[in-house]
């Protein structure tokens, strides 16, 4: 990692050493579908820790295929970092993810807002289904076999991503899991998957953090309302970054730094993801308050992450090897 790359994520975070990190092997037991500070910590780790847990689907379905929680992307955690507090953010990096069972669903029909009012009133085939994926994990693929819906049936890579991982909001107010905001949640960003580092605002202590909705593979924006919906081996990283205030998520990839804003409508969330990207240049890589702006006009890259949740989500993006060096 470059000092760039450390400067997104934070100036200095608060990590233990090798020697004090610790390795937990979590199984979860209760799921819940609010994040809400509300909820009792389900394990405590500390800065620099890394957890070993499970996801179940977004229907509530285990890797056994045993439905063990109401549907509405119900979350594995709270996890309760030591020593986070307001004003402070965390890093979760996803170390690792797997699946861990050959079944996964999907929707079938593009959502409300992802076609136009015309093109849904005069679909051919209008009724709801879920269709199932078969997953070959040796193989890298997810395949819909069915002739009836695509002759030949489809076949496609397999990317792994968690549409959900978000910590308490605050003022120990419920939100549903179904939701993205400031505090994470259900962004739905296709590429959230191993290796990315997610830095997330801290609203109650412990920060409570939450995660789920394990998508086989999803295109960008969701557009069918689903990813393929499946359960997850889930290896992640946390660590603490004190007194470091970010007012929406921010995510760095091996190529881009980006941030997540969540609204409706949709140019609100373009809206609030440029304007933190611009502090983000200015707090991180030494930007004036016009330099930022010129450099997000010029070098900036957007994705529309989801057009189907309560708030849609959109990533404002800077690819890395336009970034000044340092």
């Amino acid at each position: 990692m470059t000092i760039k790359h450390i400067a997104f994520i934070g100036a200095i975070v608060l990590g233990a050493t090798t020697a004090q990190a610790e390795t937990h092997n979590f199984t979860p037991t209760t799921y819940y579908t609010t994040y809400s500070a509300a909820h009792p910590p389900a394990l405590r780790i500390k800065s620099g820790d890394t957890v070993i847990t499970k996801t179940i689907d977004a229907a509530g379905v285990d890797y056994q295929g045993k439905s063990v929680s109401p549907g509405g992307n119900p979350e594995t955690g709270p996890f309760y970092i030591e020593g986070a507090e307001p004003g402070d953010s965390i890093v979760v990096t996803i170390v690792k993810l797997e699946t861990n069972r050959t079944m996964a669903y999907s929707g079938s029909l593009l959502a409300p807002y992802a076609a136009t009012p015309q093109a849904i009133a005069t679909r051919k085939d209008s009724e709801p289904k879920r269709v199932t994926w078969t997953i070959d994990k040796a193989k890298g693929i997810a395949t819909l076999d069915d002739a009836s819906i695509q002759p030949g049936g489809i076949s496609l890579p397999l990317r792994l991503m968690l549409g959900c991982i978000g910590v308490a909001p605050a003022r120990k107010e419920a939100i549903a899991a179904s939701t993205p905001g400031n505090f994470g949640g259900n962004m739905d960003y296709a590429y959230m998957g191993q290796g990315v580092k997610l830095t997330l605002p801290v609203f109650e202590s412990g920060a409570l953090l939450f995660l789920g909705d394990g998508h086989a593979r999803q295109g960008e924006a969701e557009a069918v309302g689903t990813g393929l919906e499946t359960s997850m081996d889930v290896t992640f990283k946390v660590d603490l970054i004190k007194k470091k205030t970010i007012a929406w998520p921010r995510v760095e990839t091996d190529t881009h730094i980006m941030v997540l804003g969540s609204a409706r409508p949709l140019l609100e969330a373009f809206q609030i993801a440029s304007s933190d990207l611009q502090k983000a240049l200015q707090e991180d890589y030494g930007f004036t308050e016009r330099g930022a702006q010129i450099f997000i006009g010029e070098t900036g890259e957007y994705e529309i992450s989801n057009v189907v949740d309560p708030a849609f989500t959109v990533a404002a993006k800077i690819r890395k090897s336009t970034l000044p060096k340092k």
